[in-house]
């Protein structure tokens, strides 16, 4: 699938709305909870997929060294414009990663399988290139949201771009990592469990869709897969005492 200027327009413009802007709130929470237990100085993160940079400036702003790979020359100039030289850009597919193996620390994918051509080869590309973690977020099919916007409807009266992508259950993702990775300590989790209407702050809607929640109750899943073949977790702080003189 292709995405021009015109419809990155619509993209970003989509996030500048309430609902837009709630939305990205609520996955930038989610995406910020999942990766809390990697270190951040001095680690490299790939995001594949990253579009416009909205996801990956705020990778960047969590504290990794971020790059971003897209097939879209147009989500490349966005990301570009967005991010300056805190990123390192490049052009190409998730299939076919022009990367040396286990070259980043980590690697994100979020709501990018539902438009490759063979999810099953960008996740073993993710896979091969990512020395730490894997982080995967997708779109819900066991969802209000799928119901609404993804699913088509005999009186559907056009394709738009949700209706044309490959939505996931967790089952078929937690198979896909599973293939690409092996057996590996992962962590799920999903946000915006209700209908699309009521994504926008105040009571009672915000209380409802502002949480983060377990399994594959929201609309969009992630799941972080630990590739050193143990949980990662949040280090507790140590205190560096010295001796006093004379012991």
């Amino acid at each position: 699938m292709e995405f021009d200027d015109a419809f990155v327009s619509r993209y970003e413009s989509w996030f500048r709305s309430p609902q837009g802007r709630f939305a990205y709130q609520v996955q930038r929470h989610l995406l910020e909870r999942l990766v809390a237990v990697w270190p951040r100085r001095g680690q490299k993160l790939l995001e594949v997929g990253c579009g416009p940079g909205i996801f990956l400036e705020a990778l960047w702003e969590a504290g990794f060294d971020v790059s971003g790979l897209d097939p879209s020359p147009a989500m490349l100039k966005a990301a570009r414009s967005r991010l300056g030289t805190k990123a390192e850009l490049h052009l190409g597919r998730a299939e076919h990663l022009p990367f040396d193996d286990k070259e980043f620390d980590y690697v994100t994918l979020f709501t990018v399988l539902e438009f490759c051509d063979s999810p099953e080869e960008a996740l073993r590309e993710a896979v091969r290139v990512a020395r730490k973690g894997l982080l995967v977020g997708f779109l819900n099919r066991w969802s209000l949201y799928y119901l609404s916007h993804g699913k088509v409807w005999p009186w559907t009266k056009r394709q738009n771009t949700l209706r044309q992508a490959h939505w996931f259950s967790v089952p078929e993702v937690s198979r896909l990592v599973g293939q690409a990775a092996g057996r590996r300590p992962c962590k799920w989790s999903s946000v915006l469990p209700g209908p699309a209407f009521s994504w926008r702050g105040g009571w009672p809607w915000s209380c409802f869709n502002a949480r983060i929640y377990p399994g594959c109750l929201g609309a969009i899943c992630a799941v972080r897969c630990d590739l050193l073949g143990q949980r990662a977790t949040t280090p507790l702080m140590a205190f560096k005492t010295e001796p006093k003189p004379g012991f």
